[in-house]
């Protein structure tokens, strides 16, 4: 891979990356209720998530998969009903995690594996993510050099801006923590997130396949 693809793509990566979506949601929610270093874990999921992603569009299977009306359909219902789930879920809560007196840390945090999956299923369910895979990575993606090579090094960028983002997102939210203790305050954060997670989610419903995409089928 020559240089110049490659710091197209970086650029391209930073402006998917810093681009408000359900992950940087979620990042800012859990920076927010559990802080950075617990929040870590959630954006570790995501990234798992995104190389899935990257290795279905490398591979030609997320051309397959979109050009599908059924499968595509598919995806996009159970991406959009997993986030409004996700919004509905922390709407819903009285007042936010209990933050215990004496450590100032949430009292009640969901587990590793399910900050990781919470991750990890937000950008898989994601149509939109394939989408933008399969119709911009073959563009970075020389036919003369060894696929595998080029993948590895898009998908080491990709990760680290992304990486590098979220965890901004987070960090900027947790910054907040101190001054959002307050039950009222809490309840109103968790109902701004969630609604955020939702209307995403029901943003999703409306996505279709490009014009491109869709005449495969």
């Amino acid at each position: 891979m020559n240089l110049t693809n490659w710091f197209a793509f970086m650029v391209a990566a930073w402006v998917i990356a810093i681009s408000p979506g359900s992950g940087a949601v979620l990042s800012m929610s859990h920076g927010l209720n559990y802080g950075v270093k617990r929040a870590s874990v959630t954006i570790l999921g995501l990234q798992a998530g995104l190389l899935l992603i990257l290795a279905i569009a490398g591979a030609g299977v997320g051309s397959l998969l979109i050009a599908s009306a059924f499968a595509f359909n598919v995806i996009k219902v159970v991406g959009a009903c997993y986030l409004i789930y996700l919004g509905w879920s922390q709407w819903r809560s009285e007042a936010g995690p209990a933050i215990n007196a004496e450590t100032g840390q949430a009292a009640h945090i969901p587990s590793v594996k399910r900050r990781f999956m919470t991750g990890f299923l937000t950008n898989t369910t994601n149509p939109k993510g394939i989408i933008f895979m399969v119709a911009v990575l073959p563009q970075f993606i020389s036919q003369q050099e060894a696929l595998l090579p080029q993948l590895l090094i898009l998908a080491i960028t990709m990760c680290t801006v992304d990486l590098i983002v979220m965890h901004s997102y987070a960090a900027a939210a947790s910054a907040m923590q101190r001054l959002l203790r307050d039950p009222s305050w809490q309840r109103r954060q968790n109902q701004v997130f969630g609604g955020l997670l939702m209307a995403i989610g029901a943003a999703l419903l409306f996505v279709r396949r490009t014009p491109a995409t869709a005449a495969v089928s």
